[in-house]
């Protein structure tokens, strides 16, 4: 496959080592989100919150709780991704746009809410599960935005999620699902590390 995006896809490697002495700007941190938020949720729930750390006081902060990984503080940026609890109750407010645009009918709404209150009231676990799986989903589009711009990142799950969550003012309901730095990489990071042969990973039925 010779498409520009998917070229971009397979040359995509994790970061390890960042130029600490080359931030990115609120603009370009804003377009990364921005992409971002175009991944798939559940019912359009879009049950995420991304917190940009990139001041040098709360990446060393947020530092303390990641098993001290020296990329936290190097990268420009390191976003704490958050996904939600799946609630159906915000359904209304976050079908409402497309309503407005005139391409979902507004009787569709209600059965939508039904079958998401169907499918995660009284259900913590199924709750906790979209909200991993939203998180997931953006970081995922997150880390291919950020390659598209000549940029590096690197996910984590090395930290402290209850003392995260708790420093950097996480609502009840949401899940610091992952770590993310993003920023310019510094010379000496590995090349994209060999893939398992896909007679390992795919079956056609």
């Amino acid at each position: 496959m010779t498409h520009p995006l998917i070229q971009s896809i397979q040359t995509r490697r994790t970061t390890q080592l960042f130029d600490a002495t080359r931030p990115i700007d609120d603009s370009q941190i804003e377009a990364l989100v921005s992409v971002a938020t175009t991944a798939p949720t559940s019912f359009n729930l879009q049950n995420w919150r991304f917190i940009a750390v990139r001041t040098q006081p709360e990446k060393e902060r947020l530092r303390a709780l990641a098993w001290d990984q020296v990329k936290v503080t190097e990268a420009a940026v390191t976003f704490i991704v958050c996904g939600q609890l799946a609630d159906a109750g915000v359904m209304a407010a976050r079908l409402a746009p497309s309503v407005e645009q005139g391409f979902m009918p507004a009787a569709m709404v209600a059965g939508w809410e039904g079958a998401a209150r169907s499918l995660y009231a009284d259900q913590p676990q199924r709750q906790r599960d979209e909200a991993v799986r939203s998180a997931t989903f953006g970081a995922g589009t997150l880390i291919q935005a950020a390659h598209a711009l000549g940029l590096g990142s690197a996910p984590m799950i090395g930290f402290d999620a209850e003392a995260v969550a708790g420093a950097f003012d996480l609502a009840a309901d949401e899940i610091p699902v992952l770590l993310l730095a993003v920023g310019h990489p510094a010379p000496g990071n590995w090349p994209q590390k060999p893939r398992r042969p896909l007679t390992d990973v795919l079956t056609l039925r």
